[in-house]
């Protein structure tokens, strides 16, 4: 059996003027970035729209601006009939995307999806503020070298680094306090990594620095409706497909302070029959990822 496979990528695909002519061009779209909009005291729809960048940069716009606009995307796919759903085997989100894929697999309505979103960012936002943190990109060195170097910091200066996103074979992200970070990139680079590349985020996500959010989202999500799945979620905790939906729901508030293990999500789709994929929102950075991601097992 073959198939389909639906990704949805997460924060730092955003870009000023994203969504704009979805929402000229499709009534339908217009009509949920409409509804979204009513649902938040604050102008979404116009940073998206006009910016400036480093408003939709801030968390709190950025995640929902980034839901919105994957979801606009499945949605004119879908209406267009360049995604029939009868092929789809499954679906996959980075991080934030996770949220769109519950949406587009039918666990979550538009509206309860979007709410989840906003206050997972509000809750990010505030995460963020209690300690001076980021992330790195490691790109270019074995995984256990890694890991064994953000252990080694951890260790020593008894502050947070831990491995927190394995997008493909030879690139992690490493996520922690400011300090870390720099001791950390200190080391990897003395031990041969290729190139590191300091994201442009406020704080370290997948951490556990993120504790606080992960409180917050589980007291938003403990009353909503989780619905069974028309096909497996992909989970980022496991890398695997999921239809529980209590199961779905642990493993979305898990989520924000475990590492996004995007590679194995990838590699499981692979292994369950999945032989094309659709990347759905701003940007291709999955697409890219999925390529290094293949090409590493011929």
């Amino acid at each position: 059996m073959s198939g389909i496979g639906l990704l949805f990528p997460g924060q730092g695909a955003q870009f000023v003027g994203m969504g704009r002519d979805l929402y000229e061009q499709s009534g339908h779209v217009r009509g949920l970035f409409d509804r979204a909009q009513a649902m938040v005291d604050y102008p979404l729809l116009e940073v998206m729209f006009e910016g400036p960048e480093d408003r939709l940069r801030e968390t709190q716009y950025t995640q929902p601006a980034i839901f919105l606009h994957s979801i606009a995307v499945y949605e004119v796919e879908r209406a267009s009939g360049k995604l029939n759903e009868e092929e789809v085997l499954g679906c996959a989100g980075h991080s934030l995307g996770e949220f769109t894929a519950l949406v587009a697999s039918g666990v979550l309505s538009f509206e309860d999806g979007f709410r989840l979103v906003v206050a997972r960012a509000r809750a990010m936002q505030r995460a963020c503020e209690h300690v001076a943190s980021g992330m790195t990109a490691v790109i270019g060195m074995d995984e256990q070298i890694v890991e064994a170097v953000c252990a080694e910091v951890q260790g020593e200066l008894g502050e947070v680094l831990v491995p927190a996103n394995y997008n493909a074979p030879d690139q992690l992200v490493i996520s922690g306090t400011i300090r870390a970070l720099e001791e950390a990139e200190r080391r990897l680079r003395d031990r041969g990594a290729r190139r590191l590349v300091r994201l442009n985020v406020h704080g370290a996500f997948h951490s556990p620095l993120m504790e606080p959010a992960k409180e917050e989202l589980a007291r938003a999500i403990q009353d909503v409706p989780f619905h069974p799945p028309k096909y497996p979620v992909y989970q980022n905790v496991t890398g695997r497909g999921v239809r529980d939906p209590e199961q779905l729901r642990q493993n979305l508030i898990e989520q924000i302070v475990s590492p996004v293990r995007w590679r194995h999500t990838i590699e499981q789709m692979r292994a369950d029959g999945v032989d094309a994929f659709m990347e759905l929102g701003p940007g291709r950075v999955l697409t890219g990822l999925v390529r290094r991601i293949l090409r590493k097992h011929g």
